[in-house]
């Protein structure tokens, strides 16, 4: 619908056309009020009818196009300069990919874990733990990686702090006890790795891992107690601990 604008020229119903006979009308006072009070109701009634018809003959109000981010798809343009843009951007060696998220990175490094390669996995640990170091919170599960790896490499001393922390933090977890103990085990600590399977099963009794463990230690305990009684010479304590080490062998193999 058109908008409707404001014409100059005089409406007829204002003026009176010359008689015939060439006299002049007679303008009174009395229409000359008339003539204003019509001029002016007219003027008041016509602007809001051009108001109503530009806004629903205009151009329809919006808030304005969609907020987009880096994710979206830029939008199609037309012409040969668009066509340069699409293919340099699918040149080889562009990565178009979106930044992997926490839990991604942690699965990651687990398969690095799992399959030995202990220095990338140290060095993407290291990465991570450096980007989100002003960030709140701690990734418990980057944490304990970081501690795997440490004692994987042979730095034990390193390993345990980061175990050790842990369980004074994070209380309501058994497998921060449970390498610990693992990790005595490993030095012949013996009685240290006792006292931390049982913390272990004292947070979580039906932990499989440290029940394991814990039966696997008994062992050890006993090849310790068999190899000393044989040393102060107790008859028959020198077979049972070689019995018992070719089992612990065993059981390390299977």
């Amino acid at each position: 619908m058109a908008i409707v604008k404001y014409s100059k020229r005089p409406a007829s119903a204002l003026f009176c056309r010359l008689p015939a006979n060439g006299l002049r009308p007679v303008i009174t006072p009395s229409f000359l009020r008339f003539a204003a009070r019509t001029l002016a109701l007219c003027t008041a009634l016509a602007a809001p009818a051009a108001l109503a018809q530009s806004m629903a003959g205009g151009i329809p109000l919006r808030d304005g196009p969609p907020a987009t981010t880096t994710l979206d798809e830029p939008p199609p343009e037309g012409g040969w300069d668009s066509l340069a843009r699409l293919l340099e951007a699918a040149k080889p060696g562009v990565d178009t990919r979106l930044a992997p998220s926490p839990s991604q990175i942690t699965d990651h490094i687990e398969r690095l874990i799992n399959s030995g390669r202990y220095e990338e996995a140290l060095k993407l640990i290291d990465a991570r733990t450096q980007a989100s170091r002003n960030l709140p919170g701690t990734d418990v599960q980057l944490m304990f990686q970081h501690a795997r790896v440490l004692g994987a490499l042979g730095r034990d001393q390193e390993a345990e702090a980061i175990y050790t922390e842990m369980t004074t933090r994070f209380p309501e977890l058994p497998e921060p006890w449970n390498n610990l103990g693992a990790l005595y085990a490993s030095r012949g600590e013996l009685d240290r790795a006792q006292d931390a399977l049982n913390m272990a099963l004292r947070v979580n009794p039906n932990y499989p891992a440290a029940r394991a463990n814990l039966g696997d230690l008994q062992l050890m305990i006993a090849l310790r107690t068999y190899r000393q009684e044989a040393e102060r010479g107790v008859p028959g304590m020198k077979e049972k601990a070689q019995d018992l080490e070719k089992l612990l062998k065993d059981k390390s193999h299977s």
